[in-house]
């Protein structure tokens, strides 16, 4: 009893242990995803009993996505940062009230895993699609965007795109021919310059609009006829381009400083500051109302549609908030 006892307990600690402190196997092992929370001895997994609520799992998300097949939040969790312990980003799923379901649902272990700062996040087409990195850890290596797609059934690798020119993108969104459109926030004073960029199925990565009206682009999404909304942190506008890069539409929020932006079905958008904490709601035709004040860090939120929810990831809070609709 005493050997399946220590036995239970160091795995459980191993699972609660950031990713960067578990010792990776001498020789490479398949992928596997976590489970949900419970007990797993001898290889058999008790799931943790429903009277049983644990709130948790949060280490400086910047976004999340919903998976409408699990009813799930996906939170993306960015970890240490690169300098002080490289790859140790991971994907929590998170219940509707909160509670944990997996802590580690990508991430539980790396084998064949690399996700290292992960920010901005989009579903498509069966696979989760995080806005990573390589580079800028402690020995000076050069930061170098990656686009790291995970299938949403078992959480395993699914492919990546580097684009060696771009440092890193915030956010992306995916459009529904596999297009990917990524922010470069850029400075204040942009000297490094504030740009959306466009990458291709096939890899291709280039500019698709710099500068003006965009002032340190931020959130961005795809909306229902297939054009690209973006938000700014210089400003309080929300800008609507046409696959062209043609400039359709100018709205405002009732804050400045925007990072989260979810669009429902109906067009109404919902927009969160990261530098003021509201969340906005434009409705087609209307001027932006405050639904939500005073949230930290508001960053980049997604829609749970199943809890007719917004969740918002706090950053450094180490925390989601929840906003009914």
């Amino acid at each position: 009893m005493k050997t399946i006892v220590a036995a239970t307990f160091a795995a459980l600690l191993l699972a609660g242990m950031p990713a960067s402190a578990q010792q990776a196997p001498a020789t490479p092992q398949p992928f596997t995803a976590g489970d949900s929370l419970g007990v797993t001895i001898e290889g058999r997994h008790t799931p943790m009993s429903s009277n049983v609520k644990v709130h948790g799992a949060i280490v400086s998300a910047e976004s999340c996505s919903y998976d409408p097949a699990r009813k799930l939040i996906m939170a993306v969790n960015r970890g240490a940062a690169q300098k002080e312990a490289p790859n140790d980003g991971f994907v929590s799923l998170i219940n509707h009230d909160g509670s944990v379901h997996t802590s580690r649902w990508i991430g539980v272990n790396r084998n064949g895993l690399v996700l290292n700062q992960p920010f901005g996040s989009d579903v498509h087409d069966g696979k989760l699609y995080l806005a990573d990195s390589d580079g800028d850890t402690a020995d000076g290596a050069k930061r170098v965007s990656v686009i790291r797609m995970f299938d949403l059934k078992t959480g395993a690798p699914a492919g990546e795109i580097k684009s060696p020119d771009v440092a890193w993108l915030n956010d992306i969104g995916v459009a529904a021919d596999g297009t990917i459109y990524g922010s470069q926030t850029g400075t204040a004073d942009a000297q490094t310059p504030w740009r959306i960029y466009k990458i291709t199925p096939d890899g291709r990565t280039s500019i698709f609009l710099e500068g003006a009206p965009l002032s340190r682009p931020n959130g961005v999404a795809i909306d229902k006829d297939g054009t690209i909304v973006v938000v700014n942190i210089g400003d309080d506008s929300v800008l609507t381009f046409s696959p062209a890069a043609k400039l359709l539409r100018t709205e405002h929020t009732a804050q400045a400083g925007n990072d989260g932006l979810v669009i429902m079905p109906d067009g109404t958008k919902y927009v969160s500051s990261v530098l003021h904490g509201g969340i906005s709601r434009i409705r087609p035709g209307q001027a932006a109302t405050l639904v939500a004040t005073g949230i930290p860090s508001a960053a980049s939120m997604c829609l749970d549609m199943d809890a007719n929810q917004l969740v918002v990831p706090m950053n450094a809070n180490n925390a989601l908030a929840f906003v009914k609709l």
